[in-house]
Parts: C-alpha cells; sequence; structure tokens
C-alpha cells in the first residue's frame, strides 16, 4: 500500500520526477545547510551564554530564555508552517525561512539589551519554523528509491549533530578574537551562499489543496508550551512563587487543551493525531523528544561545568565537548545504512542504551573522550532512527505535516530539555557546584533508559496484536 502510493507520487512530483539526477545530492547538501544554520545556532550558545552573560548583565532566568525563545517559537508555528509548505511548495517555505532566519541573525548580533537579544532569537524561531519543514519534505520528495532515502535522511541527521559539533567550536574561536554577537553574525553569509544555491539547484516542486494556516491554533499551542515551560523554569526561581508555578500550569494545560480539541474538529488538521495510532511514527516522535532532550541537557551542563568550574576558556570547553556530538555525525550515515539490516525501533532502544551506560560512566571518568564519544553515537544513531521511522509512516501526501510533527518534537525535547536539565543545573549547583554536572548526567540517563524501554514494550505491543 505504501509502496504504491510512492510510486503514484513519484508520476506526479516534479522533484521526485528526477529521482535520477545527480542534483538530488546537491539538493539534500542545501537543505542539511539549512538545518546546520539552526544546530550550529543552538550550540554557540551552550559556550557564548557565560560571555553572553557577563556583558548583558543577564540573570539566571533570562540566560534561560535567551536559549529557548528560539525554540519554543518553532514548535509552536511548525504544525501550521509544515501544512502550509504542502499547499504553496517546500522551495517557497525554505527560501523565506532562510531569509527571515538571516535577518534575524544580524537582529541578534548588534542586540544593545537582554530583552532585544530574546525578541531576535523568538524571530529565528520565526525563521527556523519557516525553514525546518521543508528540508526533510525536500529530502522526502526527491529521493523516492527506500534506501537512498534512508541513507539521505542519515547523511542529514550526521550533518545536523555535525552543526551542534562545529557550533562550540565556532563560538571559542570567534570569542577569542571577537565581541559575543559574531556568534550570530556567522549565519549571514551561510544564509546568502544557501539562497543562491536553492534557486539554482531545487525545482519548484508540488503543490497540494492542503488546510490553510491556522494562525490561531500556531498561537494557542505557541501559548501552551510557553506557559508550561515557564512553569518548569519558575522551580528555580528565587525567591520561589506557588501561585505564578500553578497559573502557569493551568494557562499551559488550558491552551494545550484547546488546540488539541481544536485539531479533533478540523476536517484537515494541522497535527493529524491518527498518525501517532501507527506504532513506527510514535516510536519515532517519542525518540526524537527524549533523545535530543537529554542531548541538551548534557551539552549544556558540560559546556557550563567547564567555565564556571574548571576555568576552562570558551575554545577549551568547545574543543573537550567536540567528541559528543562528532560522534552524533559518524553515527547518523551509518545508521541510515544500518537500517535495512536491522529494525529501526531496536536500532533506536540500543542507542538509547549506549547513551545512557556511558552517561552514568562518566561521573567515574570525567570527560572521558571515550564516553563522550559514545554518548553521542548512541543519540546519533537513535535520532536517524527516529527522522526516518517518522518520514516512511506517514503518506507522502502528508510529507510536510510529519515533517513539521518529527522537528516538533526535535524542539519541544530541546526546549522541555533546557527547562528541566537547566532548572536541575541550577538548582544543585547553588548547593553545590561540583555536583551538578553529575546530576543532569543520572538524569540524562534515567530518560533515555526509560524511553527505550517504553519503545520496546510498544514494539512489543504492536506484534503480539
Amino acid at each position: 500500500m505504501r509502496e504504491s502510493a510512492r510510486v503514484a507520487l513519484a508520476m506526479n512530483s516534479p522533484i521526485e520526477s528526477q529521482s535520477q539526477d545527480p542534483r538530488r545530492w546537491i539538493t539534500l547538501i542545501i537543505a542539511a545547510t539549512g538545518l546546520l544554520l539552526i544546530c550550529v545556532d543552538i550550540t554557540v550558545l551552550y559556550i557564548a551564554l557565560p560571555t553572553l552573560t557577563r556583558e548583558l548583565g543577564a540573570s539566571d532566568t533570562s540566560r534561560l530564555w535567551i536559549i529557548n525563545a528560539y525554540p519554543l517559537v518553532v514548535a509552536g508555528l511548525l504544525p501550521g508552517l509544515g501544512t502550509l509548505g504542502d499547499r504553496f511548495g517546500h522551495r517557497r517555505l525554505f527560501v523565506a525561512g532562510l531569509a527571515i532566519f538571516g535577518a534575524a541573525s544580524l537582529a541578534a548580533a548588534y542586540s544593545p539589551t537582554v530583552g532585544l537579544l530574546i525578541a531576535a532569537r523568538a524571530l529565528q524561531g520565526v525563521g527556523g519554523a519557516t525553514m525546518m519543514p521543508a528540508t526533510l519534505a525536500i529530502i522526502r520528495s526527491s529521493f523516492s528509491d527506500p534506501r537512498e532515502r534512508a541513507l539521505a535522511l542519515g547523511i542529514w541527521s550526521g550533518v545536523a549533530s555535525g552543526g551542534m559539533a562545529l557550533g562550540p567550536v565556532i563560538a571559542g574561536a570567534l570569542l577569542e578574537h571577537f565581541w559575543w554577537g559574531s556568534v550570530f553574525l556567522i549565519n549571514v553569509p551561510v544564509v546568502i551562499l544557501a539562497l543562491v544555491a536553492t534557486a539554482w539547484v531545487i525545482p519548484p516542486g508540488s503543490r497540494s489543496a492542503g488546510s490553510p494556516w491556522d494562525l490561531r491554533g500556531s498561537l494557542q499551542l505557541l501559548v501552551g508550551l510557553t506557559a508550561v515551560v515557564f512553569a518548569i523554569k519558575e522551580i528555580a526561581h528565587q525567591p520561589f512563587s506557588m501561585l505564578r508555578l500553578c497559573a502557569a500550569l493551568a494557562v499551559g494545560a488550558a491552551f494545550l487543551f484547546i488546540y488539541l480539541r481544536g485539531q479533533k474538529t478540523r476536517a484537515q488538521p494541522l497535527i493529524d493525531l491518527a498518525l501517532f495510532r501507527q506504532h513506527e511514527f510514535a516510536a519515532g516522535f517519542a525518540a526524537a523528544s527524549c533523545g535530543t532532550a537529554g542531548a541538551v541537557g548534557v551539552e549544556l551542563a558540560l559546556g557550563q561545568h567547564l567555565q564556571l568550574v574548571l576555568d576552562r576558556s570558551p575554545l577549551e570547553a568547545a574543543l573537550i565537548l567536540l567528541p559528543m556530538p562528532l560522534g552524533a555525525f559518524i553515527a547518523g550515515p551509518f545508521a541510515g545504512w544500518l537500517m535495512h539490516r536491522a529494525p529501526p525501533t531496536w536500532l533506536m532502544v540500543s542507542g538509547f542504551g549506549l547513551a545512557a551506560g556511558c552517561a552514568l560512566l562518566l561521573p567515574l571518568f570525567p570527560l572521558s573522550v571515550l564516553l563522550l564519544t559514545g554518548i553521542g553515537l548512541g543519540i546519533g544513531t537513535t535520532v536517524t532512527c527516529a527522522s526516518t521511522s517518522v518520514m516512511n509512516a506517514a503518506p507522502p501526501e502528508r510529507a510536510g505535516m510529519a515533517a513539521s510533527i518529527e522537528e516538533v518534537g526535535f524542539e519541544l525535547g530541546g526546549a522541555v530539555g533546557v527547562a528541566i536539565f537547566g532548572t536541575l543545573l541550577t538548582l544543585v549547583y547553588r548547593r553545590e557546584p561540583t555536583e551538578a554536572l553529575d546530576a543532569v548526567l543520572v538524569g540524562a540517563a534515567l530518560l533515555w533508559c526509560a524511553t527505550g524501554l517504553a519503545i520496546r514494550i510498544w514494539v512489543d505491543r504492536e506484534y503480539s496484536v
């Protein structure tokens, strides 16, 4: 059934009809570059955050919002913009996202206050939400062969991890010689090159009569997610306010309930909840969310520990962190190749197990290159298999929606990871700075083990039905 749908799409899609065109690999590079920008921009802040705090006088709460303003906006807007790509063409959305992201990066680089920087980061989120589902949808439609598609998604995941590897190194090198705004300004020339390459290489692609953009629903989701993350952050806020915590939780729960109820009554929902009834799709979404949450928490904690506790320079901290994202970079293409020899869900669970084991051993062997690489290999394998599972489980005409849902998982996982593990880091650091990193490592390992076990049980249930 799924294969016949793919054949039908190949006959009608301008992009997929050129599946034997060598330019499809150049298309992959261009699409991955868009994600590369976003991943670099997230991880540079893990190294640049202490410098930003010192130069702009940011509070503990402001520091977390500087990081989280971007992924929260992305998570809130992704469902609507992914469907919009199905309707108007993914290349158009990709170009628009690149332009907005570049302009926001320029504004962030020259922000004179914390408030304006957070606003610029939110605008980057608008650009990222516009661009991100288009990257996966373009790859999905450019590679009709399942084996090639799995390899392409593996390369895409590897490039994303490579961006996370480059982010801290770029930030450390720039901060050695330039002001903090240079970590954002570096995005601008890359955006210009990507825009030129997109116009030259990527064909317009097909459109479908999808549902219009549900702006009200997107704003409801954005408010709901923001309120929930605010509630998590409030736990670490001093002085603590139970009133603020309860109010934020109530607002978040109310808006998320209204959003989900509205999606059930829409003839063409922005998020088709029926997709989650497919075991492969649900497992992929869970793996993407929880894998990203733990990885973001560990990288954030390591970056702060190296600079604030061990007194390392930004560049030194970046180089010490490098094995973890490089391990994920190596794992991406390899996992894409391996998925035709082992079940994707089995690889997800194995990846979680490897990452959790290495995280639990890291306090015994501080900053071990082998263990940091193992964490990266485990998460890289899990995330690559998650991407492939989500995209393969969705029908071709829902490629944009599936991509946006997956990216919501990544961004929501990142935002929740920063909120939960950033809060845990802050609380333990105030009591005993040297134990803060260990607490985050144990927390991430428990999250990965629990998620892997849940996926395994879910898969066993599928085969027993």
